[in-house]
């Protein structure tokens, strides 16, 4: 993936590596919502259909992240282990903290949360998004692709859900 002056700008932050790694908590507070099994299934099939089109994305274009120059025990190469084929675009860290962000936000106004609860889940999934950039694991236009994906996907199946189970309005 190209670089742009922004990926150039933001330099590699070790204290990013905190909000990159809590997408997996992240992640799993819309779920642990679901007032049902039924619509606990609806999300997962719509979260994983939304992976699945970024693993389309990754076979039928693939990209990677530039090569950059690791820190000297920086802990990266565990990481690159994991992610061997350093697939970049669109970043799935990003398309689901954004898939994340739109359903928690369907939720809490549907609790009547208030506005920081709002503002800080999508604090949160910013930061998520940042953090791609800040760990080096992503570059802007792999960010733009997440961002991309995760709306088209949480907007999508959130539009769905809502007629499909709009009998039920707990959510």
């Amino acid at each position: 993936m190209p670089l742009t002056w922004l990926d150039r700008a933001i330099p590699m932050q070790g204290w990013a590596w905190g909000p990159y790694l809590s997408l997996w908590f992240y992640t799993c507070l819309s779920p642990a919502l679901m007032p049902n099994l039924r619509q606990l299934l609806y999300y997962g099939l719509s979260v994983g259909g939304t992976c699945l089109v970024g693993l389309v994305c990754f076979y039928l274009w693939p990209t990677a992240v530039p090569a950059f120059e690791r820190l000297p025990g920086s802990g990266l190469a565990m990481l690159e282990g994991i992610d061997a084929a350093g697939n970049a675009c669109p970043s799935l860290h990003v398309a689901i903290a954004v898939f994340s962000a739109i359903w928690l936000h369907h939720q809490l106004r549907a609790v009547a949360a208030g506005r920081a609860w709002l503002a800080l889940n999508w604090l949160w999934c910013l930061l998520i998004a940042y953090s791609t950039l800040a760990t080096k694991q992503h570059v802007v236009l792999d960010v733009l692709g997440g961002v991309l994906l995760g709306a088209l996907g949480g907007l999508l199946t959130l539009g769905l859900f809502r007629r499909r189970f709009a009998a039920d309005a707990k959510v």
